[in-house]
């Protein structure tokens, strides 16, 4: 009796926010857009908005009776007739689910089954889809305000959606809409807080460093917690065409599902460590709050707090030797007496997650299956042996991902004799970075400028257009001699492109033809990171930009720290230069525009990966390997008509325009609406 009471006490405490019943999501949406391309935007936005704000309420009530059943499960003994070991395993999942039951339905004011959506629907909704429509009916409803917050919520989940860049760009440029109308209506707490810390601590601001991120400790665990509740769905069956007498029995099927359950809430660090519109997680995410912290409260002079927050860390990394020594330090400052201990919620974080991993092993081991562990720190005793090996390579390669590319700043030998550097990485204030002259000659350069002329008529012979495949590949012999000596590098892409000044005032101008950009990352200045992942080209190893000319202003390339403001190098264009750099976050970099005159040069980008080599380059060189021989036989065949000995010279076959080598072009059946030249111009030099 009363077990019954406390369960129903709880149920009560969490029905008391119900908001009556709650039409399921998916419903809304399907209307909403239907409304949409209906041109009813008031009726779209109305359910758009509806459809959003019943996918938080559902979330929510998941969290909720979730959190509120857990303590209900020692309640009840089991079910009648129920052995011992069966009611304790089973008593207290039966009795959580008639308390999820019960709970569910009295927030949600229908069964929870109806509330079930597709993936496909869920997909929409994580990815912020419903703004990307909202965002079009405020505008067409004339409610500019509202149109610009959704427009920027969608935008910042979906940083690579072109359309939506250019919407935000001309948003910007309209009257009426101010700076606080760019607002992240789904702004997640712990982020906001985490960029703020970090801010004021690069800024050595160490007081309101230690404040926001304390907050963004505080933040980041919740929305663990709430991503761990949500874990607990329904099993998501991929082979669900599978005959009946192959389904798991009882205990298999409960094992499969629990072990579903557990990877999912350990993969929610993942969730949380990563910003909103990046796919990779930032490392390390709850231990480097500590590290943080320690170090700040250490600058404020609070040695008991950053003592707490050193033996945090350790939980984590238990041999860290930095660490300890400043631990040691903090207990010869507090006194050998004093008690220091690592935070009660560290503990208990670390604790549930190693009793996790155990279990995980455990089932990958005896019962097949993987599991991608999210966490660097996880201790190799807890690994089983005959997946250790796996661990550690898993591991070696992502300590050499991350290694200093100082590291790897490495000069090997020249493979032609007359070529100079001019400026090394020393030399440009950075890592990777090298400047050579006399790549090209007067002669070669006047050539490839032709070659330009020609290429815009499209009208590219192909002894022409051997030159630019001579002059590229010369290029990447350098590069490849210079930086990565004995690793092959294949090309990825190669550019012959020119830029014009603009007409008009050019006075004093400070504009960009390229913005600042890393080229194989996306480049975030305000996170001081570079997210390896699409739309970038991730594959790109070493970037190149071989001048043919120098008779403009402007133009010119420059490096920068990654906040994209800080000028580190500039490099400034002339025949034969050849600028090399590596592709990663080490090297942000942008253009100057032209203001007077033009500019040509051909941008290379390289790859190790045998895998992203530039096709369309590898058919260029048989194209013009089989012209050279036709040439050749052409010649003699015309030698030994002028000897009377063969066909004459009027019956030369001259090959057709179909066959001729030319610029790039779209083939016939490419899908034009992907754009492809605004899908490059981060590309172009």
């Amino acid at each position: 009796m009363a077990s019954r009471f406390c369960l129903c006490l709880l149920l009560a405490a969490a029905a008391a926010t119900s908001p009556g019943r709650l039409v399921p999501y998916d419903l809304l949406y399907a209307d909403g857009v239907r409304a949409y391309f209906a041109r009813d935007w008031a009726r779209a936005a109305e359910l758009l908005q509806r459809a959003l704000h019943s996918y938080a309420g559902l979330r929510a009530a998941l969290r909720a009776c979730r959190a509120a059943c857990r303590r209900e499960a020692a309640f009840l003994g089991g079910p009648p007739g129920a052995g011992p070991w069966e009611a304790a395993l089973f008593g207290p999942v039966l009795q959580r689910a008639d308390c999820l039951q019960h709970c569910l339905g009295r927030r949600l004011g229908a069964a929870p089954s109806a509330h079930r959506a597709s993936r496909t629907i869920r997909r929409d909704f994580e990815r912020r889809e419903p703004y990307n429509y909202l965002q079009v009916a405020f505008f067409q409803l004339k409610k500019l305000d509202q149109a610009v917050s959704a427009a920027h919520t969608f935008f910042v989940a979906n940083p690579q959606h072109l359309q939506m860049r250019e919407d935000i760009e001309k948003y910007r440029r309209m009257s009426g809409v101010r700076s606080d109308n760019f607002r992240d209506l789904e702004a997640t707490p712990h982020w906001e807080a985490y960029e703020a810390g970090v801010q004021h601590y690069d800024a050595d601001e160490y007081l309101q460093a230690v404040a926001r991120l304390e907050e963004s400790l505080t933040e980041a665990l919740s929305a663990l917690e709430e991503c761990r509740a949500l874990c607990e769905g329904p099993w998501e069956d991929e082979d669900n065409e599978e005959e009946e007498e192959m389904q798991p029995g009882l205990y298999e099927a409960i094992a499969a599902h629990y072990i579903q359950v557990l990877k999912c809430r350990q993969q929610c660090v993942l969730e949380i460590a990563t910003k909103p519109g990046r796919i990779s997680a930032t490392e390390d995410f709850i231990p480097s709050h500590l590290d943080l912290l320690q170090f700040a409260y250490d600058q404020v002079g609070n040695q008991a707090l950053a003592a707490e927050c050193a033996a945090s860390y350790l939980l984590f990394y238990p041999t860290d030797e930095p660490m300890l020594e400043k631990m040691n330090q903090y207990l010869t400052e507090l006194g050998e007496d004093t008690a220091i201990t690592a935070r009660e919620s560290i503990q208990h974080y670390v604790q549930r997650s190693l009793m996790e991993k155990k279990l995980i092993y455990y089932a990958v081991e005896h019962l097949g299956g993987t599991f991608n562990d999210p966490d660097l720190w996880t201790p190799d005793e807890l690994i089983p042996e005959n997946l250790k090996e796996k661990h550690r390579e898993d591991q070696e390669k992502q300590k050499q991902e991350t290694l200093d590319v100082e590291e790897r700043d490495k000069r090997g030998p020249l493979p032609f004799e007359d070529i100079a550097v001019t400026m090394d990485s020393h030399q440009m204030n950075g890592t990777q970075r090298v400047v050579f002259d006399r790549v090209l000659t007067e002669s070669e350069c006047k050539d490839l400028l032709r070659l330009t002329k020609l290429a815009q008529n499209g009208d590219v012979d192909w002894r022409d257009a051997k030159l630019l495949l001579q002059a590229s590949e010369k290029s990447r012999k350098i590069i490849e001699s210079y930086f990565t000596p004995g690793k092959k590098l294949h090309f990825s892409f190669t550019h012959l492109v020119c830029r014009t000044a603009v007409d008009g005032e050019q006075e004093g101008r400070m504009d960009l033809s390229h913005p600042v950009h890393a080229d194989n990352c996306l480049l975030d200045p305000e996170g001081q990171e570079c997210w390896k992942e699409p739309p970038a080209y991730v594959y790109r190893d070493y970037s190149g930009i071989l001048y043919l000319n120098d008779d403009f202003q402007g133009g010119g390339l420059f490096f920068t720290e990654m906040d994209t403001v800080t000028v580190t190098a500039e490099v400034h264009p002339k025949c034969g230069r050849l600028v090399a750099f590596s592709s990663g976050k080490e090297n942000p970099h942008g253009v100057w525009a032209v203001s007077r005159g033009r500019r040509c040069a051909i941008a290379l980008w390289y790859t190790h990966s045998q895998e992203h080599a530039e096709q369309e380059r590898v058919k260029a060189e048989e194209l013009i390997e089989q012209r050279a021989v036709e040439q050749d036989q052409t010649d003699r065949e015309e030698r030994q008509g002028a000897d009377g000995s063969g066909r004459s010279s009027s019956e030369t076959p001259v090959p057709s325009s179909e066959t001729r080598y030319t610029s790039r072009r779209h083939r016939p059946g490419l899908d034009r609406t992907q754009h492809p030249k605004d899908l490059r111009a981060r590309d172009e030099f």
